[in-house]
């Protein structure tokens, strides 16, 4: 697909979008903040490197994060997504509750990105009923608490593509349009390093499901364990596995170094332009 639909906005994907990660959670540091203030503020700064798309969220996914009630999660993330919504850019919520959901899409958020892919009751229903909305659908095994005790699969590839269709049709099933959905492999979410590694090497067979690929390597431990670099120091790994996604057909980045990113994506679009041009 070669648009997404939201509330507001028809996102051309013709061009690469790099998502910008603004988390409003106890153990944010350099994704957000710790409250409300601190998220709006990161939310300027990263329009100002480029992001396409501002994702927010008060719900920590970090291995063994303790999950917050729904109160916690609107206190801390309403606030930061009614300014986002003044700055006339594509607003996501990261959140997989319904009363969230429900909330945020009053207020005219654009997309929800849920990493439980609409599997709590009532979530499919919340965004089913509205009209437009985008949806993120992200495969998971397990819940953040547990997720990384032992993953495990015969294929991963072949699991996470059946997930993802059996989630894809279930919200086709209560009225979404397809155009309104992206994909989520969920990198780090209940897989072990070989099974990242197997989601990236063979993501273009992902591509076969129809729908625009949505996905987030950035900081992620996987990196860490390739590059022996501990979280804050890898920003060159997270570019660089932002640009191998690209290249296998992703059409969102979700990202911390927004900067960065942008500036590497400007220089894969111009060669892709370049590249198209001498072979007409």
């Amino acid at each position: 697909m070669t648009h997404w639909r939201t509330t507001r906005f028809e996102i051309d994907l013709a061009r690469p979008r790099v998502m910008g990660i603004v988390n409003v959670t106890p153990d944010s540091f350099s994704d957000g903040g710790r409250d409300a203030g601190a998220a709006i503020a990161h939310c300027d700064t990263l329009l100002r490197e480029g992001a396409d798309i501002l994702d927010i969220g008060g719900e920590s996914t970090r291995p063994g994060a303790r999950t917050p009630t729904p109160g916690e999660e609107l206190a801390r993330v309403l606030p930061v997504l009614r300014h986002a919504l003044t700055l006339d850019v594509p607003v996501s919520v990261d959140t997989s509750e319904p009363a969230v959901m429900r909330a945020a899409l009053e207020l005219g958020v654009d997309i929800v990105n849920d990493v439980r892919a609409l599997q709590r009751p009532g979530a499919l229903d919340a965004v089913a009923a509205h009209s437009s909305a985008g949806v993120c659908l992200m495969h998971m095994q397990g819940e953040p608490g547990t997720m990384q005790a032992t993953p495990h699969y015969a294929d991963v590839v072949a699991e996470v593509m059946a997930f993802l269709a059996r989630r894809r049709d279930a919200a086709l099933a209560a009225g979404i349009d397809a155009a309104r959905i992206a994909l989520d492999p969920g990198i780090g979410f209940g897989k072990a390093v070989e099974h990242n590694l197997a989601l990236l090497a063979r993501q273009c067979e992902l591509l076969a499901l129809g729908q625009p690929l949505l996905v987030g390597w950035s900081r992620k431990s996987t990196l860490g364990a390739v590059s022996g670099r501990p979280v804050g120091e890898r920003q060159a790994a997270s570019v660089a596995a932002a640009l191998m996604a690209i290249e296998r057909g992703a059409r969102i980045v979700r990202v911390h170094d927004v900067a960065p990113t942008v500036d590497a994506l400007k220089l894969w679009c111009a060669v892709s332009d370049n590249e198209l041009r001498t072979t007409r």
